[in-house]
């Protein structure tokens, strides 16, 4: 038997979460296209007959403006210092272009940073990721011929996330490099994260979606009522904003965009409970509070090393 603990790490948006509900199975994680989506580490657990993989989605790695941003890299970096494997995950965004810049350009200066940053006595695995969008798969030659120049040992993987292609030769490759050892998790164990962990990840995931480009850094959510009975699960939740101006663009005209958000979290929300949800949401406006450190606690956003910042008991 092999356990590991697997940290999944990279810039934003290149699909980490994406591929972590592609080896589950499962929609765990929130996913959207916009950047820094994840804002704190997942666990998702895989059981195969002759290992369990502990798999810790991470925030994008990327250059912060605010102190939420300052904790989500130190969350992703904290992450990838614990596990026993580290997935680094890039896309094939350089290469989608010019042939020309495709080869001049093959790795980004800021995969070749985290690479760096990788201790070499740290098992590591690369995965390239959204090989879908290559309609020639040659140009990812000069990107992988780049990453064994930074890390010759490493294993490099083409993979489409999002079809699952290439996540079964994944799995294989970080089965031979977890370490022997008993499960560290029952099998009927999926995440570590509470119910209420994921209704505040499911109302933001819908809130990323429906909103405009300027509105997703600034939304929050936190559950002010979580009440299950035997007939449904009654929830009220508040979306923070920072500004007015966003709060009205979630709001929409006559409340039609906040229905919507609504409509769609608490679909997603009963998939997860297998039970009928009643969700009231309200939008408020929390001014800078990416910013201010009690207010980021009282949302859920703690600081790296400090207690209070996973929950459990989901699974």
């Amino acid at each position: 038997m092999r356990f590991g603990t697997v940290a999944i790490v990279g810039r934003s948006n290149v699909g980490k979460s994406t591929f972590l509900n592609a080896v589950l199975g499962e929609p765990l994680a929130a996913v959207s296209p916009r950047p820094q989506t994840t804002r704190d580490p997942l666990l998702g657990v895989v059981n195969r007959p002759g290992a369990q993989i502990a798999f810790l989605d991470t925030p994008g790695i990327h250059k912060p403006r605010t102190e939420l941003g300052r904790r989500m890299n130190a969350a992703a970096r904290e992450a990838a210092r614990g596990a026993e494997v580290v997935v680094l995950m890039t896309d094939v965004s350089s290469l989608v272009g010019s042939a020309r810049d495709a080869a001049k350009n093959p790795l980004s200066e800021e995969d070749r940073a985290l690479l760096d940053q990788i201790p070499s006595a740290q098992a590591l695995l690369v995965v390239v990721n959204k090989i879908d969008l290559l309609k020639d798969k040659s140009r990812l030659l000069p990107m992988m011929a780049a990453i064994r120049e930074v890390r010759a040992a490493a294993p490099c993987i083409p993979v489409s996330a999002l079809t699952g292609d290439g996540v079964a030769r994944i799995l294989d490759e970080i089965e031979a490099l977890v370490p022997e050892g008993p499960a560290g998790y029952d099998t009927a164990t999926l995440t570590d994260r509470s119910t209420a962990f994921f209704v505040k990840e499911y109302i933001r995931e819908q809130a990323l979606l429906s909103a405009r480009s300027e509105v997703p850094h600034a939304v929050a959510v936190s559950v002010e009522k979580f009440v299950e009975t035997r007939r449904m699960v009654v929830i009220k939740a508040t979306i923070h904003v920072e500004k007015p101006g966003q709060r009205t663009i979630l709001v929409g005209r006559a409340g039609s965009k906040i229905k919507e958000i609504g409509t769609l979290a608490r679909k997603r929300i009963e998939r997860l409970v297998d039970q009928k949800v009643h969700l009231e949401l309200f939008v408020r406006v929390t001014p800078r509070w990416k910013d201010v450190p009690r207010q980021l606690a009282e949302l859920g956003y703690e600081a790296p090393g400090r207690p209070g910042r996973s929950a459990s008991g989901a699974s």
